[in-house]
Formats: C-alpha cells, sequence, structure tokens
C-alpha cells in the first residue's frame, strides 16, 4: 500500500497566505494581505508548470503569491525563513483519518510506502510528525529524479519493493498525479476527496480503505 503525503496524509496547519504574512510581519516587512497572498499562492501552484522542487523553483511560486504586496528584492530576503518554516513539524497537522488507518494497515500486515513530489525536507518532516515509522520505504521526487505523474517514479518504487504493480494499490489525492499516475504502470488506485461522497474510484476517508482493501483486488 502506497500514499501520497502532501493533501493525503498531511496539510498545512494554518493557510499558505496566512503562514507567509505572520512570518513577513515578524521579519519586520509590516501587515499585509494574507487573503491576497493566500489566492496567489494557489493560483500560481495550480500552473506551476515545469516544477522540480528546486529551491529556486518555490522561490518562483512565492514570488507570485506576494505580487503586489512586496518588492523582489524583499522577497528574496523573506524567502530563507519561509522556506525553512514549512520544514517545522509545527507546521504541518496530520489528517484525522491518516493515524487510524495506518495502524490498520500496520496491524494488518501490509507493506506500507510512500510516493511523493517533495524535497529534501521530507524525510525529516515525517521523522519530526512520527510518520516515518509506518513505511518501509519512502520515495522522494528530487531524490528519484522525476516527480508524478511520471512513471518512472512509480516505476522506481515498484523495483525497491520488489512486487507486482497489480498487487499495490496508491493512494493519493491528485486525479492526474496520483490516481492516473499509479495506474498507467499497473497499479490499483484510489483519490482520497474529503469534500465528496466516496465513489468507486475515491474515498472520503481514508478509514474507508478497510472495507475496501479487498474490493482493490476485484
Amino acid at each position: 500500500m502506497l500514499f501520497d503525503v502532501g493533501g493525503t496524509l498531511i496539510l498545512p496547519r494554518e493557510s499558505v497566505g496566512k503562514t507567509y504574512a505572520q512570518i513577513a510581519r515578524q521579519e519586520g516587512f509590516g501587515t499585509l494581505d494574507e487573503q491576497r497572498i493566500d489566492q496567489q499562492f494557489q493560483a500560481a501552484w495550480q500552473s506551476k508548470g515545469d516544477f522540480h522542487y528546486r529551491q529556486e523553483d518555490w522561490l518562483r511560486v512565492v514570488t507570485q503569491a506576494f505580487e503586489g504586496e512586496l518588492e523582489a528584492k524583499a522577497i528574496r530576503e523573506l524567502f530563507p525563513s519561509l522556506y525553512r518554516r514549512f520544514e517545522h513539524a509545527s507546521a504541518w497537522k496530520i489528517h484525522q483519518d491518516t493515524l487510524p488507518t495506518l495502524d490498520m494497515l500496520a496491524d494488518r500486515g501490509f507493506r506500507l510506502g510512500i510516493i511523493s513530489n517533495w524535497d529534501q525536507r521530507l524525510k525529516p518532516l515525517l521523522s519530526a510528525l512520527r510518520l516515518d515509522v509506518f513505511f518501509e520505504w519512502v520515495g522522494v521526487s528530487c531524490e528519484v529524479g522525476f516527480e508524478k505523474p511520471s512513471p518512472v517514479i512509480f516505476e522506481h518504487a515498484i523495483a525497491k519493493l520488489g512486487i507486482p504493480p497489480e498487487r499495490i494499490l496508491f493512494v493519493g489525492d491528485q486525479p492526474s498525479e496520483d490516481f492516473e499516475g499509479a495506474r498507467q504502470v499497473g497499479m490499483r488506485s484510489l483519490l482520497i476527496d474529503r469534500d465528496k461522497p466516496s465513489d468507486l474510484h475515491s474515498l472520503s476517508d481514508l478509514r474507508e480503505l478497510e472495507n475496501r482493501i479487498a474490493e482493490a483486488w476485484l
């Protein structure tokens, strides 16, 4: 059983805009419009294009988020503090359905792993959140060199685990990167969408996996 991380197992504790505005204020940049920053961050993230989770990629998105709020020089000065903030467990919260689900799967003897589009901050973050103990293998795009939905990162997981793809179930929150990405290499996949009722290919709560595991191998 493999999982995505961001949006699937964890999410930011507060909106990105609120966090960015708070850090900017602490660094002496005054009071900024956190709602505007958040909206611009979301727009930048949705249109991020050629993004490889390097610091220069994050700086580009952050610059778009602060458009109209700070000058480019100020954003560059602020960026290291913004980047480091999301290294810390305190910036994140674990979805309420995550730990019960991982406990259940571990108790039932499932081998668990991760495939995530992230940077070098992920593994220390999982350790700080005490989630790393559940996972036999953690595949991070910055280490593999390919991001989902590239088949390479999924094939890398298959090779590492030594399990036929049809015996692997992948759960993520992004239709293209996660659901379709896993299926293109022969894995089973389910989409977690906590805002919508479940259907044949989706979950509204990770705890539904307990009753859906058998269905995945029908």
